[in-house]
């Protein structure tokens, strides 16, 4: 019994050598020179060739790469069997559904909307008050595309200040999330004219007359909207930056970098595109869930300058 014991614990050792055996040492040296000349890897990026291990493709094995230059980024290729072929391919899963794909990596709970809320095509973009590209993209959405594509699209707004660059936007951000606390419309109207007037608040003087006067505005929002005043001035005077210091992390984790940066049932879109394509995207969306897009209606064209006169 015992010697069959030792037998399989031999197999499987041999097994799992074989699972995890590493290429050639002259193979290795290949694949790093033709990596680092095809991707155009700086030298002092270091380019590790892991172990070879089974892939799902016929006469090939799987090595994963490491880029290591500080930061370790790792990339799956093919190797063929006779070391002589170097595959990078991307698997992707056609049974995974892009949209719940994205909302497990992003939290969309207890954030500000707009639209459908049972829309199959959801826009998440990530904004900063501070930011005139933001500004733009936000006048390309409101009201013009939302009003155009009516129930079809439901619009969720999310934080990332560029802290760095733009001194006031935590601040906006915060003051915002504490009227979206009490009311939705509340929020939008908030946003809406902050987009509008960013150099009214960039205007005064240093950053407490700046913070202060984003603190007037959303009072007066709060006034507006009939919210409870106590609790809103409690709330801005607190400045409590978790909500959005964590949808800041969170953005970071998914690569981001730039405002404004926008998800549409999963793909990425980068910078204030203009109307046109920000329809092309949404449509395109629609039509991957199986629903018709609006008709749009064509936009009009540049008037020539007038000819001159002929002699």
């Amino acid at each position: 019994m015992k010697f069959f014991r030792r037998c399989w614990f031999l197999l499987v050792l041999i097994c799992l050598g074989c699972a995890a055996q590493s290429a050639p040492p002259d193979v290795v040296r290949r694949i790093e020179s033709k990596v680092r000349n095809n991707y155009s890897i700086p030298p002092e990026v270091k380019v590790l060739v892991g172990p070879l291990h089974s892939s799902d493709f016929p006469g090939f094995d799987a090595v994963t790469i490491t880029f290591d230059n500080g930061k370790k980024q790792e990339f799956e290729f093919l190797l063929a069997k006779d070391g002589k072929t170097l595959v990078r391919m991307i698997k992707m899963d056609l049974t995974s559904d892009p949209l719940k794909d994205m909302l497990k990596k992003i939290d969309v709970s207890n954030r500000p909307t707009r639209g459908n809320k049972d829309a199959k095509v959801v826009a998440v973009n990530y904004d900063d008050l501070e930011c005139p590209f933001c500004s733009r993209m936000h006048e390309t959405l409101f009201p013009g595309i939302l009003k155009e594509y009516g129930d079809k699209v439901l619009f969720i707004y999310k934080d990332f200040p560029l802290v760095d660059i733009h001194p006031w936007a935590i601040h906006a951000a915060i003051d915002s999330n504490c009227l979206e606390a009490q009311n939705n419309d509340a929020y939008w109207d908030y946003v809406d004219y902050l987009h509008a007037n960013q150099r009214e608040v960039g205007s005064q003087k240093g950053t407490d007359a700046q913070f202060a006067s984003l603190d007037k505005l959303a009072l007066e929002q709060g006034q507006k909207h009939s919210l409870d005043a106590s609790k809103l001035q409690a709330c801005v005077k607190a400045q409590d930056d978790k909500m959005v210091r964590a949808s800041m992390n969170e953005g970071e984790l998914l690569g981001l970098s730039a405002t404004p940066t926008m998800y549409v049932n999963g793909m990425k879109i980068d910078g204030a595109l203009p109307p046109a394509e920000v329809r092309a995207v949404l449509d395109r969306a629609l039509l991957d869930a199986g629903i018709t897009p609006p008709v749009h209606k064509a936009e009009a064209a540049p008037s020539s300058p007038p000819a001159a006169p002929s002699k």
